[in-house]
């Protein structure tokens, strides 16, 4: 029987800039960080008091709040781990995001009441595995990348109706399995289990024989070597109905060390194939095309399906380089709107100049294209550029804007 239950659409949210885009371009829910127990250790990150705010904000927007807390524990980590249990459940956050099966269990001590979700890192591969969790206490389980859409359809088929899965659609994908990778600890000493990753999987490799030190021989047959382990984004947007119907119930999308604007573009393409999908399956087939252009307009590596369609070939790597692929920049947010003068006053994120051509990016709608004709500074005086970052400007834009709304221009134009 297929299952055709619209998902939650869950966003990162790295900061609280982050966390009401993604809200404003139409997640349903967000994941977060706190100060310590996660795997983004070099994100902003909330403390308690800015998640109590962040929770109240999403819950405002009916939206729901997810706290990771999915280190793989060490003997000393548990010392103030209570407290921080606790603390995280009067922020009100909705659930915890766990990998570890010692935090797990003082989770289900501490925090009774809260609802538990299995990490990704758990490496949940199977029904048994995800059954096992729920017998737990685990209300939802992050299946691992690995699963192909058969094998997700399959656990689903063994699982009981009052347990969730929640697959990645979106975003980076990680050398090692499910994330658990010994290779940053050996390279520079940074755990990537306890949120210290420093992400060698991207760095350039060549060869060199041990009698002969000093002498670099590039893997592939050209002068520039290879980033053997370099991995092209996971994309899925052209596969959701067919992950709906394996019983999926969230898409989540990677990215809480992305920009505000990564955030917005991701989520609303997301949102509206989603919302399209439901309405007329049709227009989702018909908007393929266009839902990855959306995407194509933030920074990111070249495109894969990971291992949703079958065992990855060498095809799912880059070798040529590590670098983002930047077509578009984020040019600025608006911040307020006058509809008498026309006037928007704009945060720049990115040089903005009088004459650039720019595409305002809106939650709702395909947005329009304005040339900057005037441009104003905080004082009133016209200028000609704005260079410094996050600098504020007022612009002329004809058509009504709103805070929140986006611009954002091709790159070196």
């Amino acid at each position: 029987m297929l299952n055709n239950q619209r998902p939650e659409l869950l966003a990162p949210a790295g900061d609280m800039e982050k966390l009401q885009a993604a809200l404003a371009y139409g997640a349903d829910a967000v994941y977060m960080g706190g100060p310590a127990f996660g795997l983004r250790a070099m994100a902003k990150n909330f403390s308690i008091k800015e998640m109590e705010e962040a929770v109240s904000y999403a819950h405002s927007q009916r939206a729901r709040a997810y706290v990771t807390v999915n280190i793989f524990a060490h003997q000393e980590d548990f010392q103030g781990l209570p407290d921080y249990l606790k603390a995280v459940e009067q922020a009100g956050a909705d659930a915890l995001i766990i990998s570890d099966p010692g935090v797990f269990s003082l989770a289900r001590e501490i925090v009774p009441n809260m609802e538990l979700h299995i990490s990704t890192q758990a490496n949940v591969t199977n029904a048994r595995a995800a059954l096992f969790w729920h017998k737990q206490g685990a209300k939802r389980i992050i299946l691992a990348r690995e699963l192909s859409l058969e094998e997700i359809r399959s656990v689903k088929e063994q699982l009981p109706d009052t347990l969730e899965l929640e697959a990645f659609v979106h975003g980076a994908m990680c050398i090692s399995y499910s994330g658990r990778c010994l290779l940053s600890n050996y390279m520079s000493g940074r755990d990537s289990n306890r949120g210290a990753c420093a992400q060698p999987c991207r760095w350039e490799y060549a060869l060199v024989e041990k009698s002969r030190p000093g002498e670099y021989q590039p893997v592939f047959e050209d002068d520039r070597g290879t980033y053997i382990y370099n991995s092209k984004d996971l994309c899925l947007i052209e596969y959701l109905p067919e992950l709906i119907q394996a019983g999926v119930s969230s898409f989540k999308i990677e990215g809480r060390m992305k920009t505000p604007y990564y955030v917005a573009v991701t989520v609303k393409a997301y949102r509206e194939a989603i919302d399209d999908y439901f309405k007329n399956p049709d227009k989702y087939q018909s908007r393929k095309a266009e839902y990855l252009e959306q995407l194509k307009k933030t920074s990111h590596r070249l495109f894969t399906t990971g291992f949703l369609l079958g065992k990855p070939d060498g095809g799912q790597q880059t070798y040529e380089s590590s670098s983002y692929i930047r077509n578009w920049d984020f040019a600025g947010k608006v911040l307020e709107y006058n509809k008498d003068t026309k006037m928007a006053l704009v945060e720049q994120r990115n040089k903005i100049s009088a004459g650039d051509k720019v595409e305002i990016f809106t939650p709702k709608g395909p947005g329009f294209v304005e040339t900057i004709k005037e441009m104003y500074n905080e004082e009133g005086e016209p200028i000609q550029s704005a260079p410094h970052a996050q600098q504020k400007v007022f612009i002329k834009i004809e058509a009504e804007v709103l805070p929140g709304d986006m611009l954002r221009k091709e790159s070196g134009k």
